[in-house]
């Protein structure tokens, strides 16, 4: 923690107070959180951003259309549009934001929407009748009481080893992890081991009802652009890398593990790009980006000279079929 950031501590404990209590109030139910009859499941962090939640929505995305009808509800974070949106696939990135956008380009069979009020965006999403509807980064959004919680936290950022705002990064303290049914430890490195595993599940202390789960990122083995795919390892010094997500780490570990080292135009996350530097991005021969950024850059730099290196999640210890299984149990038992 910076000498800045220690001297917020004092805001912090304010801060601490103020979601205690609003807790609080839902837990007592003095604040009302409304219920729905279809299986609802929140995606969620405690801490701000960088934990996942995109890949383990489309992953939940990808094993639950299988079988149900799936509809997701985001609140379309830096959007210009307001109020309740459907996604569609030609939408502008301005309309819709880059997550949801991604999300119904990639699963063009599922209802993607967007809506700062998550109650209002469900009660809608209902009038398409949906088996399932899956809520992006909702853990805090107390207002709508989720039937099954999953709760992210990555591997080198633990919420346990974090404070609260402003101090430290979470949005509240960490007894809020107790709604969750699943704790999620994402971007975990391929070899972890088991005894580290437990070294982590005994920080976190789950509580009975909690199972713990680690995942890592995926990367696939070819770049995308609208005209073709290229091999990872046939990515040259021609390119430049653009990020405009929480934390790009693990991706320029990820190329830097194939020897690919590449000139990088680093952003904040959600980053809008102006036409100056859109400007000066396409001077660059080739462009290899994430998939949220593809989003964004897709209508404004020439589909010729833009890829993006898509990723999945990946579950240690072959545990997929039993986090599926806790899913898909919850589903069943409140089908309508």
């Amino acid at each position: 923690m910076s000498n800045l950031r220690k001297l917020l501590f004092p805001f912090s404990l304010i801060y601490h107070g103020i979601t205690e209590v609003r807790n609080r109030f839902y837990d007592l139910d003095i604040l009302r959180s409304k219920s729905f009859e279809v299986p609802v499941i929140a995606v969620g962090n405690l801490n701000m951003g960088g934990t996942g939640k995109s890949p383990m929505i489309e992953y939940l995305i990808g094993e639950l259309s299988k079988k149900y009808k799936v509809a997701t509800l985001s609140r379309g974070y830096r959007r210009d549009s307001k109020g309740f949106q459907l996604v569609e696939e030609t939408d502008p990135v301005e309309r819709s934001g880059d997550e949801p956008l991604q999300f119904k380009s990639k699963f063009t069979d599922t209802i993607v929407a967007v809506d700062v009020n998550r109650k209002e965006g469900i009660a809608k999403l209902m009038k398409f009748s949906p088996d399932v509807i899956l809520l992006d980064d909702a853990f805090q959004h107390r207002k709508v009481k989720a039937g099954f919680y999953i709760l992210l936290t990555a591997y080198n950022d633990l919420y346990v080893d974090d404070l609260i705002l402003p101090a430290g990064n979470l949005r509240e303290s960490h007894t809020g992890a107790s709604r969750a049914k699943l704790i999620v430890v994402t971007k975990c490195p391929q070899d972890l081991s088991k005894e580290e595993m437990r070294i982590i599940r005994k920080k976190l202390q789950p509580e009975v009802h909690q199972e713990v789960f680690f995942t890592f990122i995926k990367y696939s083995e070819k770049i995308i652009s609208e005209n073709e795919e290229i091999k990872v390892e046939r990515i040259t010094s021609d390119f430049v890398l653009v990020t405009g997500i929480a934390n790009p780490d693990p991706l320029i570990g990820f190329l830097n593990s194939h020897d690919i080292r590449l000139k990088h135009f680093k952003f904040s996350d959600h980053h809008k790009f102006s036409e100056k530097e859109i400007e000066e991005l396409s001077k660059e021969n080739r462009i290899l980006t994430t998939e949220k950024d593809y989003m964004r850059l897709r209508n404004r730099i020439s589909s010729e000279k833009l890829y993006y290196l898509p990723i999945e999640v990946g579950f240690l210890n072959n545990k997929s079929r039993e986090f599926d299984k806790k899913i898909l149990d919850y589903i069943n038992k409140n089908e309508v």
